[in-house]
């Protein structure tokens, strides 16, 4: 049987204008460090005013890159503890 140990809470922020939706999202980890990455959108001037659709594009690529900001620290840590360079983490 699995048990939680442990949670993360990501926290997202959203900055838009008429043609730009940008995202920032943020988790704290149980070990002090905070990971923080970035997503952008943008409208096509002919496409019509969706706000919730560049949340969710600038959002998706915020949480990309702090997935791969994480594999990079999981990685590094695995290094760290082994004393050679590993096999890289991929998606």
């Amino acid at each position: 049987m699995m048990r939680t140990t442990v949670g993360w809470h990501v926290e997202m922020e959203f900055m838009e204008d008429d043609e730009h939706t940008r995202a920032v999202a943020l988790v704290r980890l149980p070990d002090g460090s905070e990971v923080r990455a970035h997503g952008q959108a943008s409208r096509h001037h002919s496409d019509s005013r969706q706000p919730r659709v560049g949340e969710e594009i600038a959002g998706a690529r915020a949480l990309n890159e702090l997935a791969m900001q994480l594999l990079t620290k999981a990685h590094g840590e695995i290094d760290a503890a082994s004393g050679r360079t590993s096999h890289p983490i991929h998606v």
